[in-house]
Parts: C-alpha cells; sequence; structure tokens
C-alpha cells in the first residue's frame, strides 16, 4: 500500500463550539485516517473556533482560516457572511498540497486547486436552501417576506449558480447517501460514489430492558417535522419523549397531549440512555442521511420514519419483506400516515419482531472503523488513478 502524497490539505466548512454533528465527525476521522496512514494533514477552515477551547479534538492544532474569521462576529455567526462565504474559501491557499481532501455542506468543496493536484470532496448535502428547499425556507423567513425579499433571492440565485461552477473544480465526489447522491447529480449533473458517514455506535448498549415509551431526537426546527411527530401521539395517546431543543419548542409544547413530554437537551449519556430503553425511535423529517436513526439502532431501538431520503439506506423496512428488517417506514409526511404507522407497529407488537441484538448488528456497519476502510481503499485508488493521469503525455495540436 502506497503512502498517501504529503502535506495532504483537509478543508471543512468552519470550526466552532456550536457545531458538533455529524459534519464534524467526517472530518474527525478523516483526520484520524491520515493520521494513521502517515500523512496527518493540514487543517483550513473559513473560521475556526475550536482549536483554542480545551476538550475539543482540535485543541492545539493548527488552522488556517480566511479573513471572515477577522470580521466582526465571523467565528459565532459565520453563516451571517453566506454572501462572502464562496470569495472567502477561494481565498485559501492550498498550493503544495498534492492532495486535497474537502468536507463540504455549503461551499467546502470550492477551493481552488491546480491541475496536478488531486480534489476529493466529502458531500453532506447540496444546499438545501439554495436548491429544493428553497420555496420552504422562503416561506419561513421573516427576512425575505419583507423589503428584502427580492435581495434575497437574488443572493441564493448567486449561490446555486457558484454552486454549479465551483463543482466542477472538484475531481471526485463523495455523497453521504443514495439519496444525496441523487441530489448531486440532479443540481450538479456529476456522479458521486456513495459511502454511509461514521456514527459512533460503540457508545450504546442494546441489551437494556424496554421502557413502554417512544423517543424523538433532533432539533426542534421545522424541517425536522416534530410536528408531524406530537400530532400523531397526541392522535394516538401512545407516550412520546421529545429530546432536543430549538425555536419550534414553544409551539410543539402548546399542540401536545399531555402524553408527550419535552426533556429539552440532555447530555450524551442521559440520551444515549433513552435511546436504550425506547420502545422504537420516531422521526418524520426527510435527511440527506440521518446519524439519530442510526444512534437508535445502536441502542438497539427500531426505528419509525418517514420513508424518503438518506433513511432509505439505514432502515430495513418490515412491511417491505426486506431481510433482517430494523424498522418502519411510513410513506407520507403527514400525522395520519404516522399514526396508522404506530397503530400497525402497537397492534403487532412489532418490537418483539424487531430484536434488539439485530438492530445493533445491523448498526455496526456504519462503525467509524468500516467508514475509514471504505474512505481508504477509494482515496487509494483516486490517487493511483491520478498518477497514471500524470504521467500520461498530452498530445500536441
Amino acid at each position: 500500500m502506497e503512502a498517501f502524497p504529503t502535506p495532504v490539505a483537509l478543508v471543512h466548512e468552519w470550526f466552532t463550539p456550536r457545531s458538533v454533528g455529524g459534519s464534524e465527525q467526517v472530518v474527525a476521522e478523516l483526520d484520524r485516517l491520515l493520521v494513521e496512514r502517515g500523512a496527518p494533514p493540514e487543517l483550513f477552515a473559513l473560521v475556526d473556533g475550536e482549536s483554542g477551547r480545551p476538550g475539543s479534538w482540535l485543541s492545539g492544532r493548527r488552522i488556517q482560516t480566511s479573513f471572515i474569521q477577522r470580521l466582526p462576529w465571523g467565528v459565532s455567526h459565520v453563516q451571517q457572511y453566506l454572501p462572502l462565504l464562496p470569495l472567502a474559501i477561494e481565498q485559501l491557499d492550498l498550493s503544495g498540497h498534492p492532495l486535497v481532501i474537502s468536507s463540504s455542506h455549503l461551499v467546502a468543496k470550492g477551493v481552488i486547486t491546480g491541475p496536478d493536484q488531486l480534489h476529493v470532496s466529502y458531500v453532506h448535502t447540496p444546499a438545501r436552501y439554495a436548491w429544493d428547499q428553497m420555496h420552504p425556507y422562503l416561506a419561513r423567513s421573516a427576512l425575505a417576506r419583507g423589503p428584502l425579499g427580492p435581495l434575497v433571492r437574488l443572493q441564493l440565485h448567486q449561490l446555486r449558480q457558484w454552486d454549479v461552477v465551483s463543482s466542477v473544480r472538484v475531481d471526485a465526489l463523495v455523497a453521504n447517501s443514495r439519496f444525496t447522491a441523487r441530489r448531486i447529480r440532479s443540481f450538479w449533473r456529476r456522479h458521486a460514489h456513495v459511502i454511509h458517514p461514521p456514527v459512533a455506535v460503540e457508545r450504546f448498549r442494546w441489551d437494556r430492558p424496554r421502557d413502554d415509551v417512544y423517543v424523538s431526537l433532533c432539533r426542534l426546527v421545522p424541517n425536522k417535522r416534530v410536528d408531524v411527530v406530537v400530532e400523531a401521539f397526541t392522535r394516538t395517546g401512545l407516550p412520546l419523549v421529545v429530546l432536543g431543543d430549538g425555536p419550534e419548542r414553544r409551539r410543539l409544547e402548546a399542540m401536545a397531549g399531555p402524553q408527550v413530554r419535552f426533556l429539552g437537551r440532555l447530555s450524551d449519556q442521559e440520551t444515549a440512555g433513552w435511546l436504550e430503553r425506547a420502545r422504537a425511535f420516531v422521526y418524520a423529517g426527510m435527511e440527506d442521511f440521518g446519524i439519530a436513526p442510526v444512534e437508535a439502532m445502536a441502542a438497539g431501538a427500531p426505528v419509525i420514519a418517514f420513508g424518503q431520503g438518506g433513511v432509505l439506506d439505514s432502515v430495513r423496512c418490515l412491511r417491505e419483506g426486506e431481510p433482517g428488517p430494523t424498522g418502519l417506514l411510513f410513506p407520507e409526511q403527514n400525522a395520519t400516515s404516522l399514526a396508522a404507522a404506530l397503530e400497525y407497529f402497537e397492534a403487532g407488537r412489532l418490537w418483539r419482531t424487531l430484536p434488539a441484538e439485530e438492530q445493533r448488528c445491523w448498526a455496526e456497519r456504519f462503525a467509524p472503523a468500516i467508514f475509514r476502510g471504505r474512505v481508504e481503499k477509494l482515496l487509494d485508488r483516486l490517487w493511483q488513478q491520478h498518477r497514471r493521469r500524470l504521467r500520461r503525455p498530452v498530445p500536441l495540436t
């Protein structure tokens, strides 16, 4: 196995204490893989709020940043500078790095590289609010509904144009799910390899006794559609615990019945405890992949979820007759469809048909070591192909 070329550049949009989701887990595992292969990467980002924070995995690391770092509130509210972010990412100097790997959910893929460099971009999502989720985003945005509405629409139009142009610069795209790969094909007209993101399945126990309660876990924001979950459980009278916080909480509490409890944002240990005791995990949003359903299965809980998006890669539906089913997918994103799925799940006592140990075995296919192995294999192949292209003479015309 040939060593990776050095130095390697690893690019992410931003590192801040408020950003600790699935994309950051991907960057951490990419960093670990490169270190293990003897090519510790040089890190680049628009802003860095983590390298000086004790306890962060980035503590003490040198991270090269953009001019956004020096703007007022640039680190804490980087997204307020959205119109400047494409320009800012293009200012990062990656010359001298034969291999560039970007982790992109907005602009990181837009770094500028040369013809002798190999740029591989792991894409978490093409920006939803610029593409297929634009109209719901505009409908929810007070700014877009006001006098500045035309300017907001113009900025999103310009972002879409840059998004397509910058996608052409990347040598190889990797998507976190088949759904994301289809979105990439639709918006950018590019092929993408599919490698599912890493999920820390090892931090969950699957063998604890189950309580008579269902669990919802996510940020309480409109696109997660927790309102569908709350309405369905209020209709059916089944017990639900809602974990997470956000701007939707007050509205959701007002519409919830007495059997729906809101516990807010809990520690990782407390959250794991609820998943390990849940009768099932319930989710009504549409994600590009979705870490939480896999975490639930790692904790032995079957999943009841809206059957579109990335969840089709992670949950094997009982009704579809798939081997080793891990949950139940409902067809329409509304309370009626979810309520019917809940009643079917209860009537058949399906938690007994979906053993906890089998949930865990399936979830282990998304473990970090699996992710690193698949990425390593792909990078080795892409680098060998790149080297052969560099050696091939270009005919004179």
